[in-house]
């Protein structure tokens, strides 16, 4: 029913309908964005209420309307108008305090500065008091008392004497003289060849060339200086405990200035040296410069070594940990109960240890002795084969020497109740006397031969061979064994022995000779089947290289049982 009803209402047709107006929306619409560009370009909303602040300054000093009003560096503020105020030559500052600056107390300070140079012109800093203090309110007055202004040039020039003033512009024009002069060539002789022959003031314009580098050097610098943000603060608080203490302490603040200027003084006394000093100053920080670098150059493997320690760094406290119960042993160890008593009971041996090293110098400079005896004379002289004719046996004599220990122990098996006993051959109808050997403590030698004695050898001799008492066994002359001769059947030298004959009437002749003198001879070679080297050449070989070990001289040769031909 209510579609049907619809559909009986009369249509309307379009050009019979009425609404808004075009131009009346238009017209609004226009308006509606004039007002948002404004409040965008304004920033200010209309529909707020801005904090509104005055203050009384001695002089506006430039300050104009759109100004910044800042506090510790951020913008809070601007400056809305300036205006003389009524009756005295002071003015009128007009502000505008955003909510980010608020609450500003009575005892409040605003200053006018200038700004840094890329900025230009001025801005009002506004201090806004102790925060124990009333409050302002909007439209409310700092007075002139409170406030100050940045003192100008002309005002600086204007509180100097006449005097100070003609002074300041001859220091300028001097200055200007200065950087505009031509250097002479006395001047260029003590600078550095790149600005010989240039005014001061071109010199400085090609030290501009160098600006960018030694900015970005600046900046490296200031960077490290800021550090983490905190070393400033902490310098800034480590100055002011040093001017407090220096203020607290006026005898030492005294004696720092006068040791001040005594060191200036000094320095004032050495202006010769000092300028030279000063004058090396380029070659030094050519040389440091390179240094540097080659120090900047070593700080990537440093840097790399630091963390590659920085592991066993951290295990340095485990591994003490570890130690610990190592170190707690250790030291009950070296407790007097321990090591430290047996310390104590061990020094007296360990004295006489030293004394008897001492005493064993002597002993070892003997056994030194008796060992180059051994090798270079009794070892030598007992390698040698002596030469016997038909009965030579071409071995060494010490060969034969146990060779006949051998034989003895041999006739020495026999035994019966009574022991052991040797047989030995007696008998023979020759029966030889030595006579009186001539020495000491030693009688007539008697012996019995089966068959007449031919000879002696070797023959008795008249003298003993060579000796010097005065040198020692090492220095002596070798004794050449192949150097007897054969003597008279009796043996005997000049009424030293004769040899007792059988004759048909039974009594005996005697046969007596004077012995050949002695001869030196070079001893022959023993003569070998075996086509290797002799026993005594191989063993004087051996004694040669065994020069002073007695122990392996006689060990090498002495041993009868080793094999021939080991070299």
């Amino acid at each position: 029913m209510a579609r049907a009803a619809k559909s009986d209402r009369p249509r309307v047709l379009r050009k019979d309908r009425t609404g808004a107006n075009p131009v009346t929306v238009g017209v609004v619409a226009l308006l509606v964005i004039l007002l948002a560009c404004y409040m965008a370009f304004r920033k200010d909303n209309p529909l707020t209420t801005s904090f509104k602040l005055q203050a009384v300054f001695q002089t506006s000093n430039g300050v104009r309307a759109n100004m910044p009003v800042r506090i510790a560096g951020v913008d809070v503020g601007k400056v809305t108008g300036v205006s003389a105020q009524n009756g005295t030559q002071a003015s009128v500052v007009e502000m505008e305090i955003d909510e980010d600056g608020l609450p500003i107390h009575k005892d409040a300070e605003l200053k006018i500065r200038p700004r840094i140079f890329l900025e230009g012109n001025y801005f009002v800093e506004l201090s806004p008091g102790t925060p124990g203090q009333p409050s302002l309110g909007t439209g409310d007055t700092v007075p002139l008392t409170q406030t100050a202004t940045p003192v100008q040039l002309d005002q600086v020039l204007t509180s100097l004497q006449q005097s100070t003033r003609e002074d300041l512009q001859g220091l300028l024009q001097g200055f200007g003289d200065g950087l505009t002069n031509e250097p002479v060539a006395e001047d260029d002789e003590s600078q550095d060849p790149s600005v010989r022959g240039k005014t001061a003031a071109q010199a400085l314009n090609d030290s501009l060339r160098d600006a960018p580098g030694a900015a970005r050097g600046t900046a490296v610098v200031n960077s490290a200086i800021v550090g983490d943000g905190n070393d400033v603060s902490a310098t800034i608080k480590a100055l002011d405990r040093l001017s407090r203490s220096l203020s607290g302490d006026t005898a030492a603040l005294q004696d720092v200035v006068v040791n001040f200027n005594r060191t200036v003084s000094a320095f004032a006394d050495e202006s010769g040296a000092l300028g030279e000093t000063i004058a090396e100053l380029p070659g030094t920080l050519k040389t440091a410069n390179s240094t540097l670098t080659a120090l900047n150059a070593a700080f990537p493997p440093t840097r790399a070594f630091a963390r590659e320690i920085l592991p066993g760094v951290e295990e340095t406290q485990a591994t003490i940990d570890a130690a610990r119960p190592w170190l707690s042993q250790a030291t009950a160890l070296l407790s007097p109960d321990e090591l430290q008593g047996l310390v104590g009971i061990l020094a007296p041996t360990t004295e006489d240890l030293a004394k008897t090293g001492n005493g064993t110098l002597g002993l070892l400079e003997q056994q030194d002795l008796l060992a180059q005896c051994a090798s270079k004379v009794l070892l030598p002289t007992g390698v040698i084969a002596i030469e016997d004719g038909p009965r030579s046996t071409g071995v060494s004599n010490y060969k034969e020497f146990f060779y006949a220990l051998a034989g003895f122990n041999g006739e020495s098996q026999n035994f019966d109740g009574n022991g052991q006993w040797i047989r030995a051959t007696i008998g023979g109808s020759y029966r030889v006397e030595t006579g009186e050997p001539g020495y000491e403590g030693v009688g007539k030698l008697y012996g019995s031969a089966a068959l007449p004695p031919k000879g002696t050898r070797p023959a008795m001799v008249s003298a003993l061979p060579p000796l010097d008492f005065d040198a020692t066994c090492k220095d002596q002359q070798r004794p050449n064994l192949n150097s007897a001769r054969t003597g008279p059947a009796d043996g005997a030298t000049q009424r030293r022995g004769r040899v007792l004959l059988p004759s048909s009437t039974g009594g005996s002749a005697s046969a007596s000779a004077v012995a050949a003198p002695r001869e030196t001879v070079k001893p022959k070679a023993a003569k070998s089947a075996s086509p290797k080297k002799s026993d005594g050449e191989q063993v004087a070989r051996r004694a040669e290289k065994t020069d002073g070990d007695v122990t392996g001289g006689l060990l090498g040769v002495l041993n009868p049982l080793r094999s021939g031909g080991d070299e």
